[in-house]
């Protein structure tokens, strides 16, 4: 009886793994204000609920709706953050911690109603985003969500820097920095980000800098509204931001959220470990350019279940949550 009972409960989990997932919006709409960390400026905006193969999507309220996709052949090169735009030069800027948040808690889809040209920088990562999405809550929607396989590696390179996706069952990051200030100094970290691992790991890692680029940044008119309550500023051995790190490696952690937010332009959920060294926003661009480029390195592939257990946004839990900061 007993293995009668098991094998029925093994066909049962093999129908269950091939049965399709469903693509995911928000339940409710959320909003979200703070400041800039380039312009300076006072932004504001709306995660909105959307239909299925919406994909997200930005609308320039104060451009009277004019709506930008968040996709990877709408980026703009930029080496500090990243920035889409449409062809009459509409553009939203430094997406990458919201768009983390958003693949990071399995939303396929959703409008981001946004009242001027830069997302709010909050507290540097991508916590208030996640805490504000997973309160809002998640709604499956009528249509089956399909996934990007990459099929054999694809790697750029740029000086010292390298990107590289191959071949895996589940998105895995793999990065590496090397700053000469000893308080960053060189790190490296591996994560499978299945089960929820974004939300756990990650997601509370602020972006970080050397105070010696701060002064420089701001005589060239950027990082205005940088302040050590949303970045975690580094002076040789020394971290100058109040409270010190929130993770002893947090810096290449965050390197790994800005990752997941920069691949999660593809489009789709990413099937594929992402190897980094020295890596940014527009070498990871780069990549999914040339990942695209190549018919023979990619496919679209329906989600089962099975699958669907191994993405980012699955497995979430009120456990998770609470350690959000």
């Amino acid at each position: 009886m007993n293995t009668l009972h098991t094998r029925a409960r093994r066909r049962s989990d093999a129908v269950h793994a091939d049965m399709p997932a469903l693509q995911t919006t928000l339940a409710a709409a959320v909003g979200f204000e703070g400041t800039g960390v380039h312009t300076g400026r006072p932004a504001r905006l709306r995660l909105c609920p959307a239909g299925a193969d919406h994909g997200i999507r930005f609308r320039r309220m104060d451009l009277g709706g004019v709506t930008i996709p968040a996709r990877w052949d709408a980026v703009i090169l930029s080496p500090l953050n990243t920035r889409i735009a449409d062809r009459q030069g509409n553009s939203v800027s430094t997406i990458e911690h919201l768009m983390a948040a958003l693949a990071g808690t399995g939303v396929h889809n959703a409008l981001v109603e946004i009242d001027g040209p830069e997302v709010p920088i909050m507290d540097g990562s991508a916590a208030p985003f996640v805490r504000g999405i997973l309160a809002a809550g998640m709604a499956q929607l009528p249509a089956p969500l399909s996934v990007i396989e990459v099929l054999r590696e694809v790697g750029v390179t740029d000086g010292k820097g390298t990107a590289a996706l191959a071949p895996a069952t589940s998105l895995q990051i793999d990065f590496e920095i090397d700053f000469p200030d000893a308080a960053i100094g060189h790190q490296q970290l591996v994560r499978d980000l299945r089960n929820g691992a974004f939300v756990r790991d990650l997601c509370d890692s602020r972006t970080f800098c050397r105070r010696a680029d701060v002064e420089r940044l701001r005589a060239e008119g950027l990082a205005l509204g940088g302040t050590f309550e949303n970045a975690v500023v580094v002076e040789g051995d020394k971290v100058l931001t109040p409270g010190g790190l929130r993770h002893p490696d947090e810096a290449v952690r965050h390197k790994m959220l800005d990752v997941l937010g920069d691949l999660a332009l593809a489009g789709a959920p990413i099937l594929g470990r992402y190897t980094g060294r020295r890596a940014g926003h527009a070498l990871t661009n780069r990549l999914l350019h040339a990942l695209f480029a190549d018919r023979d390195a990619w496919r679209l592939v329906p989600c089962g279940a099975g699958v669907a257990a191994r993405l980012p946004g699955t497995g979430i839990t009120p456990r998770d949550l609470a350690r959000v900061a």
